[in-house]
């Protein structure tokens, strides 16, 4: 009885070795020191990734408002898309209800950590000309702004390091914090240099855009301007609305809307070159 025990027990562990090896490596650093507060980022890389080839990443932003929320939000994807050979970043950034901070300190860090991941990039065998930011509702508001806001910077950053995406995959997200708009009330007449939607130029990066139409933060309309104002300027940006959804429809624990934008958003990075055709990647 007692030797039959230990075989289960070998065989348990064999089977637990098998599977942690098939695992996705994560590293987790530091990418900003301010006084007693350590920001980290967490990176899935593909499994036995060619080091000898540059490789497209993505960076991901925790929705939230600002006030709260957790690098966990994008876990899903950022498997998923090592898996279809990205370098995924899940990155922690100041937040009112853990730091006491406002909106502007979000943007500073995002922007921090974009210039953090492009100045490293031959570290993790990046190609800097093909970095997507990506993020929810708060956090799809700091990864457009990382390539529309040029103020809110820290000023231990290297400026000449540039933190704009070359992509963006965008979740609801809050693109108008102008009059009526989200976080107004917080960032008030800062809008117009703080709020993506106020600030659209050309060059920028093609981008995409999920959102449900019964969003109670994001109106419809507002997406439709931004996809407007992208046009006027020259830019990608393909959106797509779900009917009757909520806001936060596209996370993990609604699998058939997270599995549906994330098999778009695999499409789209397929059209602007950044992924080769899905090789049938089961999404979990």
């Amino acid at each position: 009885m007692i030797q039959y025990d230990k075989k289960c027990n070998l065989k348990f562990v064999l089977i637990a070795f098998f599977m942690c090896s098939s695992l996705f490596s994560q590293e987790e650093l530091v990418y900003k020191q301010l006084d007693s507060i350590a920001l980290k980022m967490y990176i899935y890389s593909p499994e036995n990734i060619d080091t000898s080839k540059k490789h497209p990443a993505i960076v991901f932003f925790f929705g939230g408002g600002w006030n709260e929320g957790s690098v966990k939000q994008f876990e899903p994807h950022a498997k998923y898309f090592a898996k279809r050979g990205l370098v995924c970043f899940l990155v922690d950034y100041r937040v009112k209800k853990r730091h006491e901070t406002t909106p502007f300190e979000s943007l500073k860090d995002a922007k921090s950590a974009m210039r953090f991941i492009r100045q490293n990039a031959i570290n993790y065998h990046i190609d800097s000309e093909k970095i997507v930011a990506s993020g929810g509702s708060a956090g799809g508001q700091l990864a457009a702004a990382t390539a529309l806001i040029s103020a809110y910077n820290e000023t231990t950053d290297d400026e000449t390091i540039d933190c704009k995406p070359n992509a963006l995959v965008l979740f609801n997200p809050a693109i108008d914090n102008g009059p009526g708009g989200v976080g107004f009330d917080r960032v008030k007449d800062d809008y117009q240099n703080f709020s993506p939607i106020h600030n659209i130029k050309k060059g920028t990066p093609p981008t995409i855009i999920f959102l449900g139409t019964k969003d109670a933060l994001i109106p419809v309309e507002t997406i439709n301007k931004y996809q407007n104002l992208m046009k006027k300027v020259g830019s990608i940006c393909e959106v797509h609305l779900y009917e009757g959804k909520t806001h936060g429809f596209f996370n993990y624990n609604k699998f058939d809307n997270y599995k549906d934008t994330l098999l778009k958003a695999d499409a789209f990075l397929q059209s602007i070159g950044y992924l080769n055709v899905n090789p049938k990647i089961e999404v979990e």
